[in-house]
């Protein structure tokens, strides 16, 4: 692969070890120049030998040695020397550590035992300030756990270093509630990140709120510095979000908190007129007012970046949605021109009514659930700012007015995407010509597409590649 004419005296030693282990596993950067550790070795030391063999950068294949005096190699006229083999034991912590970050908890606490130089980097605070605690049981869950006994070394040894912190848990109560009593052990910390994370149904909601609330309480106490918080689905409450302004106003940037049932418009509005310098902000529809939005358009408060807005119903007409004045939509935009406002919607078609009446400054529309002509028209007139649109569903009457008055009057639109829906080519042909090269994203299901008179199936998609100039074809899937 490489040519060792045209390589440094003092760079072969690297050279020569990709050669002979270049399809392991192990990657490790000796003066700026990768090399590999042979698979062999690295299992060996992970069965904790005390000591590390050397590699000789030999032309054979894999040889060993045992400890010897490094030999030195002299550079042409210059008076420097380096040496042509070293111990995995002498390596520099930096890259010691470069490698402990890329191996999983067990393998990094493995690793550990080799020598005593390695389980040094095994403690450098710089190695647990980033951390994921995977809380999963066994009986009902496919995916690993941090073992209990290393979240005790963990919280024993370093929680004082953890700075970033994220925890994942299943469907059961019973690892909810391992989280929480982690958490309520977090009393000499420092986070600045915190996730609260369910990989499948809201387990935190099964927790006592009492026992959740005492626990993120503990984190917000101490912290006193958090920047960013992802709580949602969780029974978060208006007293525990007082107890977060209390302690980190001054450094609050993110927070995510939508499906938190036990919040209400005045919790989530204390949080706006206190944090200033809040940029990302995650919520329920019942959440947002007149009031938040006036609040977050304050001279105090620093440009908002992003705003999601989820919008659900569980039960059609049992939910009654507010509107939302045209006037405070306008503060917000006057104060943050450039604020992405994301809406997801799970509503039933009788449930749109309040929205899109006046115009709203939304940029990214996701309809999760079947939304008729009627709204898509309304999105046509008072949505200029939109983005993307995805739409799931619609029902089987053709979309071609609505979506080529969309292509008119919201010039920003980049990126679409239709379910089951229907267009007729020849509608879907207009909008493609309007929109030109600007669609950077044209997701549209094959079976949404009706042939007419003027197009077919097979002419669409070169008619299409040609006004976006890139090929194009439509999808056999969604993929949105």
């Amino acid at each position: 692969m490489f040519s060792r004419a045209h390589v440094p005296a003092r760079h072969r030693l690297s050279i020569r070890i990709w050669q002979n282990f270049a399809a392991k596993q192990i990657r490790v950067f000796w003066d700026g120049m990768p090399f590999y550790v042979d698979e062999e070795a690295w299992n060996k030391m992970k069965r904790g030998r005390s000591k590390c063999q050397h590699f000789t950068p030999s032309e054979g294949r894999k040889k060993r040695h045992r400890s010897v005096p490094p030999a030195h190699v002299q550079t042409g006229s210059s008076a420097s020397q380096r040496p042509t083999e070293e111990t995995w034991g002498s390596l520099p912590h930096h890259v010691v550590l470069h490698i402990f970050q890329h191996l999983s908890l067990v393998d990094r606490a493995r690793a550990s035992s080799v020598c005593r130089r390695w389980n040094e980097v095994f403690h450098i605070p710089e190695l647990w300030r980033r951390f994921e605690f995977e809380l999963n049981q066994p009986a009902t869950s496919y995916l690993r756990s941090t073992h209990p006994d290393l979240i005790q070394q963990i919280i024993k040894r370093h929680a004082q270093h953890l700075q970033y912190v994220s925890f994942k848990v299943d469907s059961c109560t019973e690892s909810a509630e391992a989280a929480c009593n982690i958490l309520s052990q977090l009393v000499n910390c420092t986070i600045k990140t915190l996730g609260l994370i369910s990989t499948a149904r809201p387990s935190f909601m099964d927790v006592s709120q009492s026992h959740f609330v005492s626990a993120l309480t503990v984190v917000f106490v101490n912290s006193k510095s958090l920047s960013s918080i992802k709580i949602d689905d969780t029974p978060v409450d208006d007293p525990s979000l007082k107890v977060l302004v209390a302690n980190n106003s001054d450094t609050l940037k993110l927070l995510k908190m939508s499906s938190c049932p036990h919040v209400s418009p005045a919790g989530i509005l204390c949080v706006a007129d206190q944090c200033h310098g809040l940029r990302e902000l995650a919520l329920n529809y019942h959440l947002l007012s007149d009031e938040l939005l006036l609040a977050l358009s304050s001279e105090k408060h620093v440009h908002l970046e992003h705003l999601r807005i989820d919008v659900v119903s569980e039960n059609p007409g049992q939910t009654q949605f507010h509107a939302i004045k045209k006037s405070s939509w306008d503060a917000l935009i006057h104060h943050s021109p450039q604020v992405s406002i994301v809406m997801y919607f799970f509503l039933y078609e009788e449930e749109f009514e309040p929205f899109f009446c006046e115009e709203t400054p939304v940029t990214h529309l996701y309809f999760g659930r079947a939304v008729s002509k009627d709204m898509l028209g309304r999105i046509g007139m008072n949505c200029p700012r939109l983005v993307e649109l995805v739409v799931c569903a619609n029902g089987l009457e053709p979309l071609d007015e609505e979506l080529i008055r969309i292509a008119e009057r919201c010039t920003s639109l980049t990126a679409i995407g239709l379910g089951e829906c229907e267009v007729t080519c020849s509608g879907f042909m207009e909008f493609v010509k309007m929109c030109g090269g600007r669609l950077s994203q044209l997701s549209i299901m094959e079976e949404v597409l009706i042939p007419d008179n003027t197009y077919s199936i097979e002419q669409i998609h070169s008619e299409v590649s040609k006004h976006l100039g890139r090929i194009w074809f439509p999808d056999m899937m969604p993929t949105w």
